[in-house]
């Protein structure tokens, strides 16, 4: 029996470079139930985080009692991470869940029937675009629908209400992947696979805290670590993490200076001759801006702006250089920084200056965070095009026109898309009346959240929000709508790597909650969208259609589907796009030939200035990148738009833990993951404590321009002059709202963006610390992760957990959400005015 909270990667299977990872299967059933006693298993896959991990649903009486790996899938060869074995099944079924729609009355939410809300959402939403017009209205959704989800969401915000105020929560954490792809290749889509972990010589994570973000992953580069010739390991990250403890180079950068790293790593592969200088001129352009960009960033400039040892950046750059094969990963502590789009368009840079791609051992993966980010992203439900089109392409608006039988004068394109950040600011305005929110949490997800509840809460903005539980969000909804959870529906997504599942639906949802495609087919419906045949716009019966309707949609495309059937995708392993008639079992790796979908009639972006985010436009593009070739983007490094001062002497940033998952709606009701990780701290370096005389445990304040935290702090491996925070506490488990000790990471952070990808930036703010209380006992930290006590701190009691991979308990449910549905009070602002 092995503990999966103590022992968060399981136990070592180690496999040579070259070799087929090991199969070991992973299991957790609920207290009590044996695997005989299990009535049958369906099939799925995980969606706490963007791995993909393909699994089994275990079910008995018609109820989720468990969970196990599949075996035969390529993406995770049985295994499953912590999250995945607790939170998948424990985290939906609980008590907590909404199970009738809820409409707000005389300030209060109560109960009421379908028909009532989604008449009263239906009303709203015509006489807005009567009055208003779609400029009126805007939606926020998630990295947790199914794609039939996505583009049906997509399809009504485009075609039926014809409003480009489209986003969702993948704009936090999975935007700059997107945007660096189409920057650099002309489209967005993984050109690496996790099969490269297999096959390197060498693997860079920028930013990138695998070992807690995806934890399956993570174990892979331990069993090629554990087994002959293992890969070397590069790791900018500002913290000790697991991934850093591994790692041959740890460049624990100052948090915002990501790009004068890069700039000094591409300088030395120039300088070093490390060049393929044939497979940079046949198949990219913009080297000699490139080479005069980084000219000036040596290692020891570099150093000076990064506090990191010119050599360390020297043996960086000569792993990168001398190795056959290198794979690099990135996600937030580049993306959520400051020059996101030109730091990780530098990595690209990289792999193409030494023709490091479409190779086994050779790729790129621009991580996402959520498990469905990427459909968002083809789908278009966060405002681009589905199907990876162009939204200055008017060839592409033509393709949808057709394709949903619209007007194309419908369909959004005489702008860019409207970007999360910029749509709350239009309902802070004024000018969006109607926001629907679909299964994520801003009250708790997104930065300077005293401005957010003030948003949420305004008399004038009609919310609705559709979720499985009461989360704060929610509480300021005008109306609430019950949702099914994964595994209580069907659909498909696909994870980083461009792999596709199909997860089917093991049980029902409880009382009348319904499926996420349910809702939007419905309002479709009763707002009677039609086509200019004048049928209706949205004619699907269930799933199956919207997945068929979305192969056409993507067909010939970058993320081409036609080739993929809901049979196909059932009993063995999931497939990656593209999936067509040349490639029938799909494709491992993109860009093996060196041609890259930049082609100007059929590139999904014009690209824009990495400083400014102006767009290129098609005039430019076509003048100056010929089709087929990777451009070299680039950009001179910038400070920080918030330095550390006097008042605010500290930098703070945020991150994840292994336990938990975004804002904890799903892994906060699942007992050992709660017990891991049950409430909120910040770390501080044993320098910096001693500085402010704080002690492990110490009850702290941090404070920044826009608000406070009060938590305990962790003494650990941070760097010196660096405060973190996980991210994933709000306070639904505490009343609702911040009350006496705030905890919300994002009470802190900036309201600024990336200037082309338009990702907030979380992990740069100025901050001040100080203790207010003596602490009763160690930090809530966990013990096994990156937020480990200090070396040579004092001891810490282990983070431990229960039972292993086939005898997991459910046990006690954490309390109930302290409101009653009935009667709960209304959030200030919406005090029943309407």
């Amino acid at each position: 029996m092995v503990d999966r909270i103590g022992n968060i990667w399981g136990s070592r299977t180690p496999y040579p470079r070259d070799g087929l990872w090991p199969v070991r299967v992973d299991q957790a059933l609920a207290e009590g139930v044996a695997e005989d006693d299990v009535d049958r298993w369906v099939q799925s896959a995980c969606v706490l985080c963007s791995n993909g991990c393909a699994c089994d649903i275990a079910v008995k009486d018609g109820a989720m009692v468990g969970i196990r790996g599949r075996a035969g899938d390529l993406v995770n060869h049985g295994r499953l991470g912590p999250k995945g074995l607790f939170a998948s099944w424990q985290g939906v079924s609980h008590r907590d869940r909404l199970t009738s729609p809820l409409i707000r009355e005389n300030g209060r939410l109560v109960e009421c029937d379908w028909d009532t809300a989604m008449n009263r959402i239906v009303e709203r939403s015509q006489q807005l675009l009567r009055e208003r017009g779609p400029l009126s209205h805007g939606f926020y959704t998630s990295g947790q629908l199914f794609l039939e989800e996505y583009y049906a969401l997509a399809i009504i915000g485009k075609a039926g209400i014809g409003t480009p105020h489209m986003d969702g929560n993948t704009r936090l954490c999975t935007a700059t992947a997107a945007a660096s792809l189409k920057e650099t290749f002309g489209a967005d889509g993984q050109p690496g696979s996790y099969t490269d972990i297999d096959s390197c010589d060498a693997i860079f994570l920028y930013g990138h805290n695998m070992a807690e973000t995806q934890t399956v992953l993570w174990s892979r580069v331990l069993d090629r670590i554990a087994g002959p010739n293992p890969p070397k390991v590069v790791c900018i990250d500002p913290r000790e993490t697991e991934v850093a403890r591994h790692a041959d180079v740890h460049l624990a950068v100052r948090p915002g200076t990501n790009l004068a790293l890069m700039n000094a790593l591409v300088h030395e592969v120039l300088a070093r001759g490390w060049v393929d200088e044939y497979y940079v001129k046949a198949h990219t352009v913009g080297f000699d801006e490139l080479k005069a960009t980084v000219a000036p960033w040596t290692p020891e400039a570099a150093a000076a702006v990064c506090d990191v040892p010119a050599a360390d950046i020297r043996e960086a750059a000569r792993i990168f250089g001398a190795s056959e094969r290198v794979l690099s990963t990135v996600l937030q502590g580049f993306y959520q920084s400051a020059q996101a789009t030109a730091s990780s368009c530098q990595v690209n840079n990289l792999h193409l200056l030494r023709g490091l791609l479409g190779k086994p051992g050779c790729g790129i993966l621009q991580m996402n965070g959520q498990p469905t980010a990427q459909n968002n992203r083809e789908c278009g439900a966060d405002g681009d095009l589905p199907g990876f089109r162009n939204w200055e392409n008017p060839a592409h608006i033509a393709e949808l026109a057709d394709l949903w039988d619209v007007d194309p004068l419908t369909i959004p394109h005489w702008a860019p898309p409207t970007h999360a950040m910029q749509i709350f600011r239009y309902a802070e305005q004024g000018s969006i009346e109607f926001l629907w929110i679909s299964a994520t949490n801003p009250a708790v997800s997104m930065p300077d959240l005293a401005r957010i509840r003030k948003i949420l809460a305004k008399p004038d903005l009609f919310v609705v929000v559709q979720d499985l539980y009461l989360t704060e969000t929610a509480q300021a909804a005008d109306v609430v709508l019950p949702a099914a959870a994964w595994g209580e529906k069907t659909g498909t997504f696909t994870n980083v790597n461009r792999t596709v599942h199909l997860s089917d639906k093991a049980v029902d949802p409880p009382g009348s909650a319904r499926s996420d495609l349910d809702i939007f087919l419905d309002y479709a419906r009763r707002m009677d969208f039609r086509t200019l045949q004048g049928g209706p716009l949205l004619p699907w019966d269930g799933p199956e259609d919207g997945f068929n309707a979305w192969r056409e949609c993507s067909r010939g495309r970058p993320c081409d589907y036609s080739g993929m059937s809901y049979g196909r995708l059932r009993g063995g392993s999931g497939i990656p796009w593209p999936c067509n008639e040349e490639n029938p079992d799909g494709r491992d790796r993109l860009y093996a030939d060196g041609v890259f979908p930049t082609d100007a009639d059929y590139c999904e972006s014009y690209g824009h200035d990495l400083i400014t985010g102006a767009t290129v436009g098609s005039e430019m593009f076509r003048a100056t990148v010929p089709g087929g070739k990777a451009v070299l983007k680039t950009a001179d490094y910038l400070p920080p738009h918030e330095e550390p001062d006097g008042r605010f002497p500290m930098r703070y940033t945020t991150g994840r833990t292994a336990y938990h998952f975004h804002t904890r709606t799903k892994t906060g009701r699942s007992r050992p993951l709660n017990r891991a990780a049950p409430s909120a701290w910040i770390e501080l370096s044993p320098e910096d404590a001693q500085r402010y005389g704080i002690s492990e445990g110490d009850l702290t304040r941090v404070t920044s321009r826009r608000g406070r935290i009060e938590v305990p702090a962790r003494i650990s491996d941070i760097r010196p002059g660096t405060v973190f925070a996980p991210f994933h506490y709000g306070y639904w488990d505490d009343g609702g709202s911040p009350g006496e000790h705030p905890s919300a990471a994002n009470e802190l952070t900036i309201t600024e963006w990336d200037p082309v990808s338009k990702q907030p930036v979380f992990k740069n703010a100025a901050v001040n610390v100080q203790k207010i209380a003596d602490g009763a006992g160690p930090a809530p930290a966990p013990t096994t992760t990156a937020s480990r006590p200090a070396s040579g701190s004092p001891a810490v009691p282990a983070t431990t957990g229960v039972g292993g991979e086939a005898s997991e308990s459910v046990g006690a449910a954490p309390p109930r959400f302290p409101q009653a549905i009935k009667g709960a009070p209304a959030p200030a602002g919406k005090d029943g005015t309407r």
